[in-house]
């Protein structure tokens, strides 16, 4: 009994030993699991196979998993230098200046005789935006130093740095110490005449770089730039897509033209890998865009951003964001506006100029075109600090200036139209003074001196023509359209030629109630005509609004049959289009319609003002939409108020119409809003959906089948 008492004591203690060894087992491996699971690749690595695995890694690109190996091993050895490099080579590599920096800074610190450290050191802190420490350091470095070549590379390191820091004096004094036939040198002099806006000069600078050189990437972007800068859209964009079809067949893992959608990239996202950077492909897309944009092709200026390789949004650089946001600020606001805040709250986190230097100036103005004024002023009191802090000009004064006035507005339209008075003064001194020096190059014969004056005019008309509309809103807003035009007839002399100013021109003399009227619209269609004549084979192009206008003038001055020509054009055109695309939407012979419908009721002729509206919206499942039903739904109004006060007649059949047409509009109507809410309130918040369309239809039926009965 004994024997076997012991040996049960000795059993439990055996498997207590047991257990305890096994659970300090079980504790090891979480211990090493914990331990690996920041560093994945630890647990692949044999004992040995260490150096080898991080080079493989290196020679394959995949420095995003040698960075954690090498971190790693600094966490055991902070001083290893291989390490040190090699993690700052993975960094400056994968774009991340700030921590390549850090790591080159520690090689410096502690191996002060390789010289090398010290210019990586340089270009790192260059690259991460850091040119006051970058100069400093080079500084440092520039003397004894026996490498000729590694002295050339300082030197053109401090006259980039020069540059970033606007300091055009010494970057030119460092270009006089370079040789007359590097390339690199003369890129640097090409971006220096570029920066003090001589375009011209700085493209035969390119050229030449490019002659010494031959084709590179970055060159042919900023010969592209050039072009651009100087009107030159057609040889901008030759330039761009040499850049962009070299990109494609030299580097066909970077799939261009593979994204189709920002929101669809996922796994497919290249990243800002080096050999996209060295493409110039970013750059070339953006200005691809830039270049369509200004040539009003919106739709290709949205290709170009979504050819580009793809990435996540979290990749994205800072004019790729910008660029998504402003394109896209028409179809979707409601993600526009964040894009343009974070750049400009990053950039203020940050002291860094990382935004575009328009950010700011169009976040603004997007602000007031939405009627956010309270937010635009909100951002313009919140960011004095970049104004007067940032090396750049973020925002000119004569915009800030302009903006000033656009906010205020709101509250004293009186000051406001007087202050744009005295920005308009200014712009009208310097555009007589233009006008002298174009007439003065055509007397003498000097076609470039002409070309010249003719650009510098045309840039100085493109300012003043924004303040001149701002003024006339002040008194289109009040309804006193004489005032418009006696606006608009100041600056004839000027601005004449300009399709803004004819535009609005057109639509002011549309509005008066002049007497004799039919005179007025004998005057809209002068200055309607040319725009539809001047897109004859393409009419869809041209606003629905101006058509619309262009139709009822003919209508009002007895040109019935001109009118109804016109709209036979337009109809044809939309089924071609329907034809090509079933899916696309065109509402230009509807909106026509709507503004004949609504002319017609609005002078008490609500039988055919309202089967014209009922005829606008067919068929109802491609023309029924927010706005559609918006100013449908007016004349509807009217109507039933003229009924219920007893001063419209409608028959029972005009009724019968009604009542089916708000049957349909139920029916078509029970997923659509009835109207279109702001995409974000000025706070940030997201407003309350509204009502559908088919809620409102009932509503209206309920009221004109108690009419009728009444």
């Amino acid at each position: 009994s004994s024997h076997t008492t012991q040996s049960k004591q000795w059993y439990q203690r055996r498997v207590r030993g047991e257990q305890r060894e096994r659970e300090r087992e079980v504790g090891k491996k979480k211990k090493i699991e914990s331990s690996t699971q920041q560093f994945p690749m630890a647990r692949r690595l044999t004992e040995g196979s260490y150096t080898s695995t991080v080079y493989s890694l290196i020679n394959s690109n995949k420095y995003d998993e040698a960075i954690p190996l090498l971190t790693r091993e600094l966490q055991n050895f902070p001083l290893n230098r291989a390490a040190l490099s090699l993690l700052g080579y993975c960094y400056y590599t994968t774009q991340n200046y700030t921590n390549a920096a850090q790591c080159y800074e520690q090689l410096v610190r502690h191996y002060p005789d390789v010289s090398e450290y010290k210019v990586y050191h340089c270009q790192s802190l260059h690259k991460a935006g850091l040119y006051a420490d970058a100069s400093r350091a080079a500084s440092m470095i520039v003397t004894n130093v026996p490498d000729i070549e590694l002295q050339s590379r300082i030197l053109k390191l401090q006259l980039v740095i020069k540059y970033e820091l606007d300091d055009m004096v010494g970057a030119r004094a460092l270009l006089e110490q370079c040789l007359p036939d590097d390339p690199d040198a003369i890129m640097v002099h090409g971006a220096i005449l570029y920066k003090e806006g001589k375009y011209a000069a700085a493209l035969k600078k390119f050229t030449e770089a490019q002659q010494l050189a031959g084709y590179q990437p970055f060159i042919a972007y900023n010969l592209a730039l050039c072009n651009y800068s100087i009107k030159q859209h057609q040889q901008a964009r030759k330039h761009v897509v040499e850049v962009m079809d070299r990109g494609f067949k030299e580097h066909p893992e970077l799939g261009i033209g593979t994204s189709g959608n920002f929101d669809e990239v996922e796994a497919r996202s290249v990243g800002n890998t080096r050999t996209l950077s060295e493409t110039a492909l970013i750059e070339a897309f953006n200005l691809k865009a830039a270049i369509e944009y200004d040539l009003k092709n919106f739709d290709t200026a949205k290709e170009a951003l979504h050819d580009m390789p793809p990435r996540t949004e979290s990749e994205l650089d800072p004019v790729t964001l910008h660029n998504l946001a402003l394109m896209h600020m028409d179809d979707n606001p409601q993600e526009g506006f964040p894009k343009l805040n974070f750049l400009l709250t990053s950039s203020a986190a940050n002291g860094t100029d990382i935004m575009p230097p328009e950010t700011l100036g169009n976040l603004l103005l997007l602000y007031c075109r939405y009627g956010f004024y309270d937010a635009a002023a909100d951002v313009l009191a919140e960011n004095q600090h970049i104004l007067q802090n940032s090396p750049k000009n973020i925002l000119d004064p004569e915009l800030h200036s302009f903006l000033d006035a656009l906010i205020l507005q709101q509250s004293a339209p009186e000051e406001a139209f007087r202050r744009f008075d005295d920005i308009a003064k200014k712009h009208i001194e310097v555009l007589r003074k233009l006008t002298k020096s174009v007439q003065d190059a055509k007397n003498s014969r000097d076609e470039e001196a002409t070309r010249a004056a003719v650009k510098a005019y045309d840039d100085q008309l493109e300012k003043y023509i924004p303040v001149l509309m701002a003024q006339a809103k002040i008194y289109w807003d009040m309804g006193n359209y004489p005032v418009v035009e006696k606006i608009f007839r100041q600056s004839l002399d000027f601005c004449i030629e300009h399709e803004t100013w004819r535009l609005n021109v057109a639509h002011v003399l549309f509005m008066q109630d002049g007497n004799p009227k039919d005179l007025k619209f004998k005057d809209a269609i002068k200055y309607y005509e040319p725009i539809v004549r001047k897109n004859q084979d393409q009419l869809l192009s041209v606003t629905a609004i101006v058509l619309a206008n262009l139709c009822v003038s003919y209508i009002m001055t007895s040109q019935n049959e001109v009118a109804e020509e016109l709209m036979r054009r337009i109809e044809k055109e939309e089924e071609r289009v329907q034809y090509q695309d079933p899916e696309k939407r065109v509402y230009h012979l509807c909106i026509i319609n709507l503004v004949i419908g609504t002319l017609y009721c609005a002078k008490g002729n609500y039988e055919f003002g309202i089967s014209r509206v009922i005829k606008s919206l067919e068929p109802y499942p491609k023309k029924l939409d927010p706005d559609t039903w918006f100013y449908a739904k007016r004349c509807f109004l009217a109507l039933a108020e003229g009924l219920a006060k007893h001063i419209v007649v409608f028959n029972d059949k005009a009724f019968s119409d009604v009542l089916a047409f708000l049957d349909a509009a139920d029916v078509h109507g029970r997923t659509i809003p009835a109207s279109t809410p702001p995409p974000i309130l000025p706070d940030g918040s997201t407003p309350l959906p509204p009502n559908t369309i088919s809620y409102e239809a009932r509503h209206l039926k309920r009221i004109f089948l108690q009419l009728k009965e009444w």
